[in-house]
């Protein structure tokens, strides 16, 4: 604790963004390049030290926060990021896509703006690449054992990591045509530019994990003869089967998910489209769904110069301070938070039906209508109490020329004949894989992490699974592990 009072005498002070006039004609990070490091030090020393750190509880890596605090604020940024690899293969990518659940967990935060951790990881971060901190890591013996890990998101490529650092040789099967998963062609470059993913995978592949693209278990290698040629085989395939919105007018050309636009947006940001044939140029949109997936929807379509966005959200306006019966310290409040595309869409004034920002409280879709030639060209919508039941009289109708179902994931795609089907893998009541006390499915040899087994989660999640299943795999392959298992398969975020 370098300074005992800098939680007395220092305020939070985030990252800023750039402006918004300026942000939304490019696709780079919102965040001002540069800004972070000058005010992070002492920032990190508003951290207590407390005798106990509840942010490490609400952290499912187990993130040893209080130390790297203490490191930043002394400025020694090599053992900070000794510190943060200790517990994070890929501190770059929470640092950026982390809600901060770590945060809500913040002694500070019981009556005080909690620590900004995450603002202090993505620092020591960047100062790792900066400073040539993450040298590749291969491991010194080979174990003579091979895994294949199916899907390249951040739970397979995080398991990856893990077990080529135990001397397992590993290949990676991606079926787009560059790895990274949801990193990749998921999350928008506004929030997370792709190179922090091209420089992990480059450290990867000097570790010996190989990549294997364009390549589809299940269809373009038979998911049987996969196992056979591995002593383990570890899905991660993720939880990419979207939910559905069963009202009238779900045919119309027009309504699309989001899953399905965002990839194509990060193509043409990557320069493989020259244009999405989703794109959102002078069109109507609104996004149908009020997570960050649809905040996702909503930066980019502002990008892409849509003539309106509005985003519907089926929940009430939440509040601005945790609600202490319902939400008590330490677990993660719903709050009324300002994302930097709602901050943009605000200020720019992308939905003129809503108050704030581009979204609409309390909403429900009833219908889509169609404009007689096979094409949306309105949403129907009511507002909706608690319970999710209409409101009569406030039956209203937005123009929508594109509408974006961002209502979220069920679990693993279950193509017929597919992956799953010729491992005869077994899901549990909630649809996602089923596993034991070990991460492994019903079939020997074959183990399940990420969100295909959890359901959809957050990145930190993710890293977690990865680097606990890669522990199990490696005590089922030699008996032992030192590998770190930082959850079970049955842990949950904290709740009330």
């Amino acid at each position: 604790m370098a300074d005992p009072k800098g939680f007395l005498t220092t305020g939070r002070q985030d990252w800023p963004r750039r402006p918004v006039g300026e942000r939304v004609k490019d696709w780079a990070e919102v965040h001002v390049p540069g800004a972070l490091l000058p005010i992070v030090e002492r920032q990190a020393d508003r951290c207590m030290d407390c005798g106990i750190p509840f942010c490490h509880q609400a952290c499912p890596l187990g993130n040893l926060i209080p130390e790297w605090n203490d490191l930043v604020s002394r400025a020694d940024w090599h053992a900070a990021a000794e510190r943060l690899h200790a517990t994070n293969n890929f501190p770059e990518f929470t640092g950026r896509l982390c809600p901060a659940p770590c945060e809500a967990g913040c002694v500070l935060a019981i009556n005080q703006p909690a620590v900004t951790i995450k603002n202090v990881e993505a620092a020591v971060a960047d100062r790792i690449w900066a400073d040539g901190l993450a040298p590749p890591r291969p491991a010194g013996r080979p174990s003579g054992r091979t895994v294949a890990v199916v899907g390249s998101g951040p739970a397979g490529l995080a398991a990856a990591q893990q077990l080529a650092r135990a001397g397992h040789t590993v290949a990676v099967y991606e079926r787009d045509g560059r790895p990274g998963g949801l990193l990749r062609y998921g999350i928008p470059a506004f929030k997370m530019e792709k190179h922090h993913l091209e420089r992990r995978l480059g450290q990867l592949t000097a570790e010996g994990v190989r990549f294997r693209t364009s390549t589809e278990v299940g269809r373009d290698v038979d998911a049987v003869e996969l196992r056979g040629r591995h002593d383990a085989v570890v899905l991660a395939v993720g939880a990419t089967a979207w939910r559905e919105l069963d009202v009238p007018g779900r045919e119309l050309a027009g309504v699309e998910q989001a899953m399905a636009y965002l990839p194509l947006a990060g193509r043409v940001c990557a320069g493989e489209l020259d244009r999405s044939p989703l794109s959102a140029a002078g069109r109507h949109v609104v996004v149908v769904g009020g997570g960050d997936t649809g905040a996702d929807c909503l930066g980019t379509a502002v990008r892409e110069g849509a003539a309106s966005v509005t985003q519907l959200d089926i929940y009430a306006r939440p509040g601005a301070v945790r609600d202490e019966t319902a939400e008590p310290w330490p677990t993660y409040p719903r709050l009324y938070r300002l994302s930097a595309a709602h901050e943009e869409a605000g200020e720019l004034r992308t939905a003129p039906v809503a108050d704030a920002d581009a979204r609409l409280f309390a909403a429900s879709t009833l219908r889509f209508e169609g404009d007689g030639a096979g094409r949306v060209r309105a949403l129907r919508l009511t507002e909706v109490d608690a319970e999710r039941r209409p409101l009569p009289g406030t039956e209203r109708e937005l123009p929508a020329d594109l509408v974006l179902l961002a209502l979220g994931f069920s679990g693993p795609e279950r193509t017929p004949g597919g992956l799953l089907d010729q491992l005869g893998v077994e899901l549990d009541g909630r649809g996602v894989l089923a596993r034991d006390d070990h991460f492994a499915t019903n079939v020997p040899g074959v183990f399940a992490t990420g969100d295909a087994a959890r359901g959809q989660s957050l990145v930190v999640w993710a890293i977690a699974e990865g680097r606990a299943t890669a522990a199990a795999v490696d005590r089922w392959l030699t008996g032992t592990t030192e590998l770190p298992c930082p959850i079970t398969p049955y842990d949950r975020p904290m709740t009330a």
